[in-house]
This record gives C-alpha cells, sequence and structure tokens, in this order.
C-alpha cells in the first residue's frame, strides 16, 4: 500500500528492459516518427535508458573510493576500481579473472560486495534470491585480495541460505544468517560456529518476519559489538500470527497454496527481544525491555563504542510513544533515557548516531511541531536544538565531528524541492544552504565519511539526472560522473511540453502543490480532458521537482492528447510542518480524498479544463485514492483506474493501518469510514480495476470483497487480474507492456482524448 506509483512505474520499466533482452520484441509503433512514443517504445526499446550509474563504495575515509566497471578481457567481467575522490585518478584494485572459481570458466556474478576495514578481503553476494521485496538471501564468497584465493562461506548450509553476511570488526570472522539461525565462520580455518539453535519458521533469529520488513524496513537482523566479542540479534516469535494463503492456479495440474505469516488490523503482532551472544558461542543475555512484547515493537538498535552499550528505539501498539532505552550488553539491564510522544504517530528515528563520544545522540523530533534535528545528552536526557526555524529537515546527509556540521537536506522554500545545508551542530547558528539556486529542483547526495566529498545527482522534472564528484563545503564540481547527455538528446526530439508547476487552493482555504503536462500544440482556448495520477497516503509525495521514468509515459498521455496532473493533499510526507502531514491521523480515506476532489473542483473551472472530462487512476495507496474520488465524489471524475487498492482498511497489516488508525476496537469506526467499500454503492463512472493474484502486501481478497460489493450495488465496471504477480505487477514475460497498454486503451475508450472548442 505504500509504493508510489512514480517508483513502481520505474520498477517495471527496468525490469521489462531486462526481459526484453531475453524475449524478441515486438514490432514498434511510430517507428517512423522518432517525436512520438509509444507503450514499445518506452517497455521494449533501449530508446530510454539513461547513464548507467554504478554503486561507489567510500574508502580511506572518503579520499578515494571503489566502484564496478566492464573488463576488457574477462567475457561478462567486472573489476573493481579504485578512484580518487579528487583527482580521479583510476587504478584496478581487484581484476575480475580473481572472480572465477576454480575449475570454472566464467566469473561469479554478484549482486553486492563488501571490504573487510583493511580492504585485503571482499565478500561478494551471490546467486540471490527474493525474500518478500528484496533479493536478501544468497550465497557468500570470499576473496582474499593479496593471494587470489576465493572460497564459498556457509559449507554444508542450503543453497542460497545464507543472509547479511558481515566482517567482524578485526576481520578475522564473518558472521551470517541461514535459515533463521545465525553463523559465525573462522576465516583462517573456515570452522562454523552456530550461535543459535532454535531458529525455526516462525521463530526467527537475525532477521525478521514479513511485517517488520515491510514496514520498518527490517531486514539485517543483527550486529556486531565494536569490539567483536559480542553480536547483537532480534529474535522474533511469530507463532501467533494467522497465515494468509494465496493460491496458484496456473504452475501445475492442481492448485496450491503460498501461506503469508501477515498480521491484520487487530491482530497482535509478533513478539520481539534483543539478545546479545558472545561471537565464539555461549549463553544469550536477553535485554530486559519492560513493556508487554505483544503491544510494543523494537524497530532499531545501536551498538556503543565501548561494547559495553546498546540503544534501543521501543514504540508502543499505537506508535505514538518511542521510548530509547540505554542497555547493558552483558547485564541486560535497561534504563529508559529518553521518550518521545505525539499525539497522533511517530515515524521510527533511522538518523540517530552518536555524537561527543558517546555523550549525546542525534534525535529527530517534530515535537516543535516541525522535523528538527536534536542532541540528546545519554546521561539525563537533555534535549537541544540543533536546526532551527519553520522548516523540515527531511534526512541527514552527515556529521563533520572535525568542523562540527551537521549535514542535511532541507527546502524551506518549496516543498517540491530537495537542497543539501549544513548547521553547526551546538545550535547557535542559522542553517546555511550549500547547493546553488541554480540547482533548482531535487538534489541527492552521498556524503564521504571525510564530508570533503560527494557524488551529486541533480534534476528536475525538465532536466534528466547528472551526477557530479562535488568537494565539500563549497560544492566545486570536480567531474562529470555521468551526465545522460544521449538520454537528454532522445527527450528533446520528442514532441512535448515543459512540465508546469502551480498551487490550488480549495473552497476549504487548503492550497497544494502540484504539477501538469499539456499536450503538444495545447491551444489556452480550448478545452482539454485532464487525468490525475494520485497516491495521497503518508507514504509517497507526488509533486516533486524530480526527473522519474513515469515522465515518459505521462509525455505518451499528453501525445494522445491529455493533460496529466499530480497534486500532493495534506497527510502526504511534504515538508510543511507536523500539521500538514499528521492532520490525516485516522482519517485516511476522508482528509486526503475530500482535498483532492475539491482541488480538483478547482480545477475544473480553469478555462482550458473539460469539467466533463475527468479521468484519475494510482496504484496501490493511489489505487485506493482512486476508488474513493470514484465512489464519493462521482459528479467529480468521469472515469477512474485503480491498480492494486486497498478496498477494506481492516485487511490491510497492523503496523502500517493502526500507525495511522488507531486501534481496534476502540477506533473501528474510522477504519470503516475510511475505507472505500462503504461508498462503493455510489459508483457512477467508469472504473477497471486491476490487481495481482499473488500480491502478498495488499492482498487479492481486497479486490474480490469490492467485486461483491459493487455486484451488490448493481454496479458495472472492468477488472483484470494478473495471475501470481505481486504488488509491482511485473513478474512475467510481458507484463508491465500488457498493463499499461490496458490502462492506455481503457482511457481512450471512457474518455475522449484531445481539445475541444
Amino acid at each position: 500500500m505504500k509504493i508510489s506509483t512514480k517508483r513502481l512505474f520505474a520498477l517495471a520499466f527496468c525490469i521489462s528492459f531486462l526481459l526484453m533482452h531475453a524475449v524478441p520484441a515486438p514490432a514498434q509503433e511510430n517507428q517512423e516518427d522518432p517525436s512520438l512514443l509509444s507503450i514499445d517504445r518506452i517497455f521494449n526499446s533501449p530508446d530510454f535508458m539513461m547513464d548507467r550509474v554504478m554503486p561507489i563504495r567510500w574508502i580511506e575515509e572518503g579520499n578515494a573510493y571503489t566502484t564496478f566497471e566492464r573488463s576488457e578481457t574477462v567475457k561478462s567481467g567486472r573489476n573493481i576500481v579504485r578512484y580518487e575522490s579528487a583527482t580521479g585518478d583510476k587504478s584496478i584494485l581487484v581484476d575480475a579473472e580473481k572472480f572465477i572459481p576454480e575449475g570454472k570458466e566464467n566469473p561469479l556474478s554478484f549482486d553486492d560486495l563488501a571490504w573487510s576495514e583493511d580492504r585485503t578481503k571482499l565478500l561478494l553476494f551471490t546467486n540471490t534470491r527474493r525474500v518478500w521485496r528484496s533479493n536478501s538471501r544468497g550465497d557468500y564468497w570470499l576473496l582474499d585480495v593479496g593471494s587470489g584465493n576465493l572460497i564459498q562461506l556457509g559449507k554444508g548450509l542450503p543453497e542460497s541460505s545464507l543472509m547479511f553476511a558481515k566482517f567482524s570488526p578485526d576481520g578475522t570472522k564473518v558472521a551470517y544468517v541461514s535459515k533463521n539461525n545465525i553463523y559465525t565462520e573462522d576465516l583462517a580455518t573456515h570452522r562454523i560456529t552456530q550461535l543459535t539453535f532454535d531458529g525455526t519458521e516462525t521463530l526467527i533469529n537475525g532477521t525478521f518476519d514479513w511485517v517488520y520488513e515491510e514496514e520498518f524496513h527490517c531486514r539485517d537482523g543483527f550486529s556486531w559489538s565494536p569490539d567483536g566479542m559480542r553480536i547483537a540479534f532480534w529474535q522474533l516469535d511469530a507463532s501467533g500470527i494467522k497465515t494468509f494463503y494465496m493460491i496458484n492456479n496456473t504452475d501445475s495440474l492442481y492448485p496450491f497454496t503460498i501461506p503469508v505469516q501477515y498480521p491484520k488490523v487487530g491482530e497482535p503482532p509478533s513478539t520481539c527481544r534483543l539478545g546479545v551472544i558472545p561471537s565464539a558461542g555461549g549463553v544469550t543475555t536477553w535485554l530486559d525491555i519492560p513493556g508487554d512484547p505483544q503491544q510494543h515493537y523494537l524497530p532499531r538498535m545501536m551498538w556503543a563504542k565501548n561494547s559495553g552499550q546498546i540503544l534501543v528505539q521501543q514504540l508502543n501498539r499505537r506508535q505514538n510513544t518511542n521510548k530509547i532505552w540505554l542497555c547493558n550488553s552483558t547485564g541486560g539491564n535497561a534504563e529508559n533515557i529518553f521518550t518521545d510522544q505525539d499525539a497522533a504517530w511517530l515515524d521510527v528515528v533511522d538518523d540517530w548516531r552518536w555524537l561527543s563520544d558517546g555523550k549525546e545522540f542525534l534525535w529527530i523530533s517534530e515535537s516543535d511541531g516541525w522535523r528538527h534535528a536534536y542532541r540528546i545528552e545519554t546521561k539525563n536526557g537533555r534535549k537541544s536544538l540543533i536546526t532551527s526555524g519553520d522548516f523540515d529537515v527531511i534526512s541527514i546527509k552527515g556529521i563533520d565531528p572535525e568542523e562540527e556540521y551537521l549535514y542535511f537536506i532541507a527546502s524551506p522554500a518549496n516543498a517540491t524541492q530537495r537542497y543539501l545545508f549544513r548547521a553547526p551542530l551546538d545550535g547557535k547558528r542559522k542553517p546555511e544552504q550549500l547547493t546553488s539556486e541554480s540547482l533548482a529542483g531535487t538534489n541527492n547526495y552521498n556524503i564521504s565519511p571525510n564530508i570533503r566529498f560527494a557524488y551529486h545527482t541533480f534534476s528536475n522534472t525538465n532536466t534528466p539526472p547528472v551526477t557530479n564528484m562535488i568537494s565539500l563545503p563549497d560544492h566545486k564540481v570536480l567531474r562529470v560522473i555521468a551526465d545522460n547527455q544521449r538520454y537528454k538528446e532522445k527527450i528533446a526530439g520528442l514532441n512535448h511540453q515543459p512540465i508546469e508547476f502551480f498551487k490550488v487552493k480549495t473552497s476549504e482555504g487548503i492550497e497544494m502543490d502540484g504539477y501538469m503536462m499539456k499536450p503538444p500544440g495545447f491551444n489556452p482556448k480550448y478545452k482539454y480532458p485532464v487525468l490525475f495520477n494520485v497516491y495521497g497516503e503518508p507514504w509517497g509525495q507526488t509533486a516533486t521537482d524530480s526527473w522519474d521514468y513515469d515522465i515518459l509515459w505521462n509525455m505518451l498521455l499528453t501525445q494522445k492528447g491529455y493533460i496529466v496532473m499530480t497534486m500532493d493533499n495534506r497527510g502526504t510526507p511534504c515538508p510543511k510542518g507536523r500539521e500538514w502531514r499528521k492532520s490525516i491521523y485516522q482519517k485516511i480515506g476522508v482528509i486526503n480524498a475530500r482535498d483532492q476532489a475539491l482541488a480538483t473542483q478547482e480545477i475544473a473551472k480553469w478555462k482550458f479544463v473539460d469539467p466533463k472530462r475527468i479521468a484519475v487512476w494510482g496504484w496501490s495507496g493511489g489505487g485506493s485514492m482512486t476508488l474513493n474520488l470514484m465512489f464519493r465524489y462521482p459528479e467529480t471524475y468521469q472515469t477512474g483506474m485503480a491498480v492494486a487498492p486497498v478496498a477494506n482498511q481492516l485487511l490491510y497489516d497492523n503496523i502500517y493501518q493502526e500507525r495511522y488508525m488507531g486501534l481496534i476496537p476502540e477506533d473501528l469506526d474510522g477504519f470503516v469510514e475510511g475505507s472505500l467499500l462503504t461508498y462503493a454503492k455510489n459508483l457512477e463512472g467508469n472504473l477497471l480495476i486491476v490487481h495481482g493474484t499473488g500480491d502478498d502486501n495488499v492482498h487479492y481478497q481486497n479486490t474480490e470483497q469490492l467485486i461483491n460489493e459493487l455486484v451488490k450495488n448493481n454496479k458495472q465496471f472492468q477488472v483484470m487480474p494478473y495471475p501470481n504477480r505481486t504488488h509491482g505487477i511485473y513478474e512475467g514475460e510481458n507484463t508491465s507492456r500488457h498493463l499499461y497498454t490496458l490502462l492506455l486503451d481503457y482511457l481512450l475508450e471512457h474518455t475522449e482524448p484531445g481539445g475541444k472548442k
């Protein structure tokens, strides 16, 4: 329910491009006119592939970095290359031939790598398998860079079962998870030591269940102590979680079920606790954190540098109180040193780090109405403001301990954009903006540990991404990494109008940001149909001044004769202050749909908009929004296309839905009022519903309940199930191309394109 349409489209586009190399591409439409787009051209041609920017690993505190580059001598091989950050001087650190296992002809194909602290050893993550959203299990190989010795770790354990392998601080061991148990392996002898023995399908050590992964982004569930003597880990008991069964009707003669441990709204979550075990094996010390484990979550922990203490975040079931516990790693006793609270909900704090050699830690809070950075004293929990003013800190990018500056992303003047700022850690001076005003749009940074360099990517809605290596704090460009020149030339050759941002104020005085894409040859004297792309929940912002793959899809729609718009209502994570974001509390489906509808009604008054040809579409939370708009405001919207919607909020998972809507049974009325099932009887327009039957996130059950409700009320509609596809609906040959063809054809059939006098 939380993936925005932008991200889903980008994912589908990338996967479709990869698939096209294995499957002959259909004949392209509009081959004779390079200024026009088509579904085939977007999904099944290399025309619009951007320059590939390989991931980097900072080394030597950031004075250098490593990345992958294709080998010129080893077929399908990649070298690991070292670059000087300041000069760009290049050298090959590891030649691709070293990745060829003994007795094999081809090098390993690896998804990720990790260096030991002294850079004498490499961990390679290969043969990966998907665990829900990401490929987080596979095989690990160890390369001794000096000797060239390449050996697979975890011998004797099942294939592709190892997870989150990481070096000990001294580089002599590697720890990993297999089948929900934790192991260490000595790199000199390759002796494997099993640390936990009770892991099962429901008792989970060192990783997480479905809902912790989905809602708290928890995957890697263990951490070495700084001295390497102990390992702290999560243990979840999911034995009380009920199983949701998906059914596969297509891959065998008889159907079979796919079980998912999935706690729905009102159902208890897995119990969770944190343990510390000697890395050589032994007895686990469990951290003695008070509170009913079925009424609390433990989403984050962080070792202190002294290896004797661990900082833990504990959220209550309502997720409006976050207690910080300082725990003794040997005795297990815990002290509550700080508590953050909110009348609505609190987000887990990822941007927390130690300051002042452990005497303080960095914290993010909205306690003054804005999202700001604070220093919290470990001894007494005293809070000191670092950033101040009527703006939100969007994310933390780095801390310069020598100069005592905090580097962060913010955009005080324009909620659609992103810039780099820095503020002194003592909070005594106002933050300064480091990104030039000439780079108006979205600026992303990967800053080196020594805060001297950064991988900087700039884009806006009319400028594809450019990636540079820059110096800090002067923000000087040292060299261009990727300018996407060929891609820009392809975009420039398309028949399209520049994207325009706008603000619209509803009849209730709510001002919303949005942008629009107009058809080529737009005539302001004509009236055009409008397609709104919506999301509208706390997980995503759509009207951002950044380049995204969905711009191509939107360009195609404009070439067919539609104006495409998107807007962000209250409740979306725009940097507009706490009140904007949290006014949606216990009103999902109500306040967000009302903001969108009232803004649409104002836009319908614009002279070039045809109020009789208003369409809307969205995915996931945007699918729910689409249906809410069609059902609650049938007089405003003519056509709707809803992909993977939540029809009944009681069917979604407990962590997400309870965070924003409250608990059952006391808050049940809000769940019912916010669910689109309640208003399905009001449908008047054209409706297409699309859903993957293998969606483990938003279950197909939602669409089946909606179908029943629409049938009961004699409402006509169309539905397209995609067998065994998950929430992204991209698996299987030709799926993405088929889906977007379906959406385009439905729109063309039910909302007439083109301007009219």
